[in-house]
């Protein structure tokens, strides 16, 4: 453990920037990466942070999400590994290269996982630096084996990573950067544990960098617990003094929960929408309110905790590719989900906290663009939103009260005049959720195809089995049982042959058993009859299909006596019933039966 120290603190009031990356001092060659695909000037929080990290400091970097904090720590920690085009050019030597991970990224989201991912893969690309991406929801096996492989740069989620690790299949030993993305909603969702239990395995000798949109009490200690004189750098813009995105627009509505999915409908329809993003607060709402929009005409996917991983990729990959325009999604999607486009957020559900609200809104008006957000408070939420309103500074303390056919509501969000609930089938162009694949990520446990499309988290693995490539269920060729009768433990001769079919089988599981004994299969069975007694004694079967029949003598001792005892009566004779005697004073009862009075 490092010793506790001080928190330096830079602070800068950003005016309009000039200065590129390759002025900061990034490799030729990263510069080069990030200038193919249109990236050359950098934002406040990266132009302040690379000249700290790149010079190996650690960092505590704190700024607005959506304002480039993953480049701002990406960057340096891609200049911290050595890679072979490192060798050719001299600045590493050969002893320096390993096939085990060299930097280390841990996020609290599979979703902003695969951006991260992306986005270092993106700057990387001319060094060929390797980076792979481990988080649940997928196969143990290909990720070990890409590990085996060599990688020189891993993001994952802590539990996925932890596993590996305690496998001794993930080698932490060669770490010299590490990274804490989003370290409050790791807080948040009670991942702090698991990432001490991370950092103790790592070396001591390291470079830690922390980034987060805001810094709680117990994110601060861990920064004090596990890194050394870290600079915190906090990036503002002049314009932009409040908690939120100043280009993103914000309105709020007082709603009736059973008028949302109207008011939504007619929204999705203002001029100028792009992509649109739709929060829930619960998973069931979530997956409730994309099927009724696209039963209204939108081309909607759903992303929440209830789909297999499988199922939430395809939804992203959609939405990404433009198959989709409209995202429904619980907080699970808050955090990390950068996608060009997105002009439009809307919160079907008041948020929990400010925090919340933020990171929502922050999907839109990202990286300079603009962006408009739509909350919608129930009645019962009015105060919740007034706290968060409160935190934030907002000035949304009493929403008006809004219906789908509101003059105000038209007229703040541009929906034209004349607008229903319905998307008119001339507007109907996207292609849809199901023109996108499902990938087959190789779930853990799951066998057969159509991973992904389970209902519940817990049932990916066993949900999906037998489906066939259309996710219908396939029917399953069932085996015949096959099994000997015998009789006394001994084999009985003749019901080899009648063993194994279905109609056998079907009679075995209703009580009956197969004939034995030779007779003819296409005779019809005669029922088994058994005959009751009291007293303790045995109960004796006749069997009419080749047993033996009972002595007359056997029959009696059992207090029967009747003809109905004996093996010879004729089956088709009806039963008599027993008759029995009541006795009085403790005697025993004349157990015979009167037959025939």
């Amino acid at each position: 453990m490092r010793p506790r120290s001080p928190v330096p603190r830079l602070t800068e009031e950003a005016s309009i920037l000039t200065t590129t990356f390759r002025e900061l001092g990034i490799l030729p060659e990263t510069a080069e990466a990030l200038e193919a695909v249109g990236i050359t000037s950098p934002f406040p929080i990266q132009e302040m942070t690379l000249p700290v990290a790149l010079a190996g400091a650690d960092v505590i970097g704190q700024a607005k999400t959506g304002t480039g904090k993953t480049l701002g720590f990406g960057l340096p920690l891609l200049e911290s590994v050595a890679v072979p085009a490192d060798v050719e050019a001299g600045r590493a030597t050969p002893e320096q290269l390993t096939e085990a991970p060299q930097a280390l990224v841990v996020v609290p989201t599979r979703e902003l996982c695969q951006q991260v991912t992306n986005d270092l893969l993106t700057a990387g690309k001319v060094r060929n630096v390797r980076v792979l991406a481990i988080y649940g929801g997928r196969a143990y096996e290909p990720q070990v084996e890409a590990l085996k492989k060599g990688v020189d740069v891993v993001v994952g989620t802590p539990g996925r990573l932890l596993d590996l690790a305690g496998q001794r299949k993930l080698s932490l030993a060669h770490i010299r950067t590490l990274v804490l993305d989003e370290a409050d909603e790791m807080l948040d969702l009670g991942f702090l544990p698991d990432v001490e239990k991370i950092i103790q395995q790592l070396p001591a000798k390291r470079q830690t960098m922390l980034f987060s949109a805001t810094m709680p009490g117990q994110v601060i200690a861990l920064a004090r617990r596990y890194m050394s004189q870290p600079t915190h750098i906090s990036a503002t813009a002049p314009d932009d003094a409040g908690a939120t995105v100043a280009n993103t627009a914000q309105h709020v509505f007082r709603a009736h929960s059973l008028d949302k999915v109207e008011m939504v409908s007619r929204i999705l329809q203002a001029e100028g929408r792009g992509l649109a993003m739709i929060f829930c607060r619960t998973k069931r709402t979530a997956a409730d309110v994309a099927e009724q929009l696209g039963r209204r005409g939108f081309a909607s996917g759903a992303v929440h905790g209830d789909l297999g991983q499988g199922a939430r990729e395809q939804a992203l990959r959609a939405f990404r590719n433009g198959k989709i325009d409209v995202l429904v999604c619980t907080d699970v999607a808050a955090r990390g989900i950068d996608v060009e486009g997105v002009t439009h957020v809307i919160n079907y559900q008041t948020p929990e906290d400010e925090k919340t609200y933020l990171h929502r809104i922050g999907r839109t008006g990202r990286a300079g663009n603009t962006g408009i957000a739509v909350t919608l408070v129930d009645w019962d939420d009015i105060p919740r939103w007034q706290l968060i309103n409160k935190a934030l500074e907002l000035a949304f303390n009493d929403p008006p009260e809004t219906y789908s056919t509101s003059p105000h509501l038209y007229e703040a969000l541009g929906i034209p005049e004349g607008t229903r609930g319905v998307l008119p089938r001339a507007e109907r162009t996207r292609a849809g959720l199901g023109a996108e694949e499902v990938e087959d990520l190789g779930e853990t446990g799951g066998r057969g195809r159509g991973r992904g499309q389970g209902q519940a988290q817990g049932r990916d693995r066993d949900h999906d089995r037998g489906r066939d490539a259309d996710g219908e269920q396939a029917p399953r060729a069932r085996t015949p049982r096959s099994r000997r009768r015998t009789r006394g433990g001994a084999p009985v001769d003749g019901a080899d042959s009648a063993v194994g079919t279905t109609a056998t089988s079907a009679e075995q599981s209703r009580g009956g058993a197969p004939e034995a004994g030779g007779q003819p299969t296409g005779e019809a069975r005669r029922p088994r009859r058994r005959r009751r007694t009291h007293g303790g004694a045995a109960a004796v079967t006749a069997d009419h299909a080749g047993s033996a029949p009972a002595p007359a003598a056997a029959v009696a001792q059992q207090g029967g006596g009747g003809p109905e005892a004996v093996g010879g009566q004729p089956t088709g004779e009806a039963r008599r019933p027993r008759r029995r005697r009541r006795t009085r004073g403790g005697a025993a009862g004349a157990g015979e039966s009167a037959q025939g009075s």
